[in-house]
């Protein structure tokens, strides 16, 4: 899988671009409010549904481990 088929791009209006595979292809789906536009086999054909410049990458990052427990607080002997 393309590293591009994991990444997912915003924009106003409720639209959305992410990769995806149709009939063998990759292609870049284009959604707006959850509801297929379009499947555009380049970034040209995405430009005719969307404005460029109003998309932003969403990154995700990694989620936080879990503390157990918080790590007891002591006090130093150079400021007492």
């Amino acid at each position: 899988m393309c590293a591009a088929m994991d990444r997912r791009w915003v924009g106003l209006d409720g639209y959305e671009v992410v990769g995806a595979v149709r009939g063998g292809r990759q292609v870049l789906r284009v959604r707006r409010n959850g509801w297929l536009v379009a499947d555009c086999t380049s970034v040209a054909e995405v430009a005719r549904h969307v404005d460029l410049a109003d998309l932003c990458e969403v990154i995700d990052f990694p989620a936080r481990r879990r503390v157990r427990a918080p790590a007891a607080a002591g006090t130093s002997s150079h400021h007492r």
